[in-house]
C-alpha cells in the first residue's frame, strides 16, 4: 500500500500562484506514474498533470504553460507548481499514485480562486 498526503491548497486571487505538495510513504518502490487530479463541484474527477518515473509528463489542455509538475524520487515527494490561477482552476485537488498492485489517492486539498 501507498499512503499520499497533500499540503499546500489554499485561497489565491486570481493570477496568482499556489504550490502543491504531495509525500509518498509506504510501499513507494511499486510507485510508476504519480500526479495530481482535481474535481470541481458537479464534475467528474480528471486529471491535470501526470509524472512518470522517469520524468515524462503530461499535462491537461487547460493547465499547459501555467501549471509546472515536478518530482523528487529521494524524497519520495511529487509538487504541482500552478502560477497565472484562474477561477476555473477551483476545484479539490488530488495526488495520485499508480502502483503495480493498483491506484492510490490522497485526501485531497482544496484550491480556491477567487476575489
Amino acid at each position: 500500500q501507498v499512503q499520499l498526503v497533500e499540503s499546500g491548497g489554499g485561497l489565491v486571487q486570481p493570477g496568482g500562484s499556489l504550490r502543491l505538495s504531495c509525500a509518498a510513504s509506504g510501499s513507494i518502490f511499486s510507485v510508476k506514474t504519480m500526479g495530481w487530479y482535481r474535481q470541481a463541484p458537479g464534475k467528474q474527477r480528471e486529471s491535470v498533470a501526470l509524472i512518470n518515473g522517469v520524468g515524462s509528463t503530461n499535462y491537461a489542455d487547460s493547465v499547459k504553460g501555467r501549471f509546472t509538475i515536478s518530482r523528487d524520487n529521494a524524497k519520495n515527494t511529487v509538487v504541482l507548481q500552478m502560477n497565472s490561477l484562474k477561477p476555473e482552476d477551483t476545484a479539490v485537488y488530488y495526488c495520485y499514485a499508480g502502483s503495480y498492485s493498483g491506484n492510490n489517492w490522497g485526501q485531497g486539498t482544496q484550491v480556491t480562486v477567487s476575489s
